[in-house]
C-alpha cells in the first residue's frame, strides 16, 4: 500500500486487523464475528474504527441487524482473504501431525444416537495409533455449526447429507438402506397400507425436529401416524418390544440395538431413500494435518463399518 495515494503504509498497519477485516466480510454480523474471534463486540468495532482511521473510509456500514462493505472494502477483501489464506497454509506446512506423540483433544459433533456406533470403534482405534489424543463429542445444531467450526470449537461433524455453504466442506460417509422394527407379537405382511395405518414411535434430537424418514414421505405425499416420540433409539426399541407400535430406523443400526431383544427387523415397504451422513469439517481446517489426519481415520472406519448407523432428525 502506498500513502502516496491516499492509503496506509503496510510498514504502519496491525497485521491482526486484517483478520478482523476478513471475518467480518464473511459474516457480515458484528455479534457473529466477535464469537469466530473470540473477542468482544467492542473489540470488533475498536478495531473497525482504527482499520477505517487508516484506510479514510466507512468500510462497513450499518444495514438491519448486520454490515454492508463499502466499494472500497469489496476491493480490499479478496486479496486480505488470499493473503491470510496463503499465510495459513504456510504456517500448517511447517506444523506436522505426529499421532503417535500427540495430545491434543479433538471435539466431533454428531448427535447422541450416533454416538453407540461410531464413537466406539474410533476411540478404540485411537488407543492403538495415537495413545495422547483424546476425543470430546458435542450435539450442535445444523444452524449453529458453521459458527462452531469457524470459532475452532468443532473439528469435525457427521450429520445428514445437505447443501452447505461455501466455507464448509464435506465427504460423504455412508449411506443406509432403512428398515422397519417391530415388537415380537407382529404377524404378517408389512404392506404400504399397513405401515402408513399402524401406529408408530420416532426418534428426534429437537423438540421440533423432523426424522428422515417423515420428511421422506412428505416428499411422496404420504404421512403415517407418528403417536410417540423421544430421543433414543434403544429406548423406542424397548418400546416397541412391549407394543404394537413400528419404529424406521437402519437396518444395521438396528440390527445392533436390538441384539439383545425379541424384536422383528422387517423390509421397509416403501421405497424410501436410503440414509446419507456426510463428514463435515471447516475450510479453514482444510490443510491441517491433524484435522486431515482425522478425517482420514473417520472415513476409513466408516467404510470399514459393520455396525450402521441412522440418520439425526432434521431440523
Amino acid at each position: 500500500m502506498n500513502e502516496m495515494n491516499g492509503l496506509p503504509s503496510i510498514a504502519r498497519m496491525d497485521l491482526n486487523l486484517f483478520r478482523v477485516f476478513e471475518v467480518v466480510f464473511r459474516e457480515r454480523n458484528l455479534t457473529r464475528s466477535a464469537a469466530i474471534l473470540h473477542v468482544s463486540q467492542s473489540a470488533v468495532s475498536h478495531s473497525l474504527a482504527r482499520l477505517r482511521e487508516q484506510f479514510a473510509d466507512p468500510l462497513f456500514v450499518r444495514e438491519g441487524r448486520g454490515v454492508t462493505p463499502t466499494a472500497l472494502a469489496q476491493r480490499l477483501a479478496p486479496v486480505i482473504s488470499d493473503s491470510l489464506a496463503r499465510l495459513h497454509r504456510t504456517l500448517e506446512g511447517l506444523q506436522d501431525f505426529d499421532p503417535s506423540a500427540d495430545e491434543r483433544t479433538f471435539t466431533i459433533s454428531l448427535p447422541e444416537q450416533l454416538e453407540l456406533v461410531l464413537l466406539p470403534p474410533l476411540l478404540v482405534h485411537l488407543r492403538h495409533c495415537a495413545p495422547g489424543c483424546r476425543v470430546r463429542t458435542a450435539g450442535v445444531r445444523w444452524s449453529e455449526l458453521k459458527l462452531e467450526m469457524a470459532a475452532g470449537r468443532i473439528d469435525l461433524a457427521v450429520q445428514i447429507a445437505r447443501p452447505v455453504e461455501a466455507s464448509l466442506r464435506q465427504t460423504q460417509l455412508l449411506t443406509e438402506p432403512l428398515c422397519v422394527v417391530a415388537g415380537p407379537c407382529f404377524s404378517g405382511v408389512l404392506s404400504t397400507e399397513r405401515y402408513l395405518e399402524s401406529e408408530h414411535i420416532a426418534v428426534a434430537s429437537w423438540r421440533r425436529g423432523l426424522s428422515y424418514e417423515d420428511l421422506a414421505l412428505g416428499h411422496m405425499g404420504l404421512m403415517r401416524r407418528v403417536v410417540q416420540q423421544c430421543q433414543n433409539y434403544q429406548a423406542a426399541s424397548l418400546v416397541v418390544a412391549q407394543s404394537d407400535l413400528l419404529l424406521t430406523m437402519s437396518r444395521r443400526h438396528a440390527e445392533l440395538v436390538n441384539a439383545v431383544l425379541d424384536n422383528q427387523l422387517l423390509e421397509m415397504p416403501l421405497p424410501l431413500p436410503a440414509i446419507g451422513l456426510n463428514l463435515y469439517w471447516h475450510e479453514t481446517s482444510e490443510h491441517d494435518s491433524a484435522n486431515r489426519w482425522l478425517r482420514e481415520q473417520v472415513c476409513a472406519l466408516a467404510q470399514n463399518n459393520s455396525s450402521g448407523v441412522t440418520a439425526p432428525s432434521l431440523e
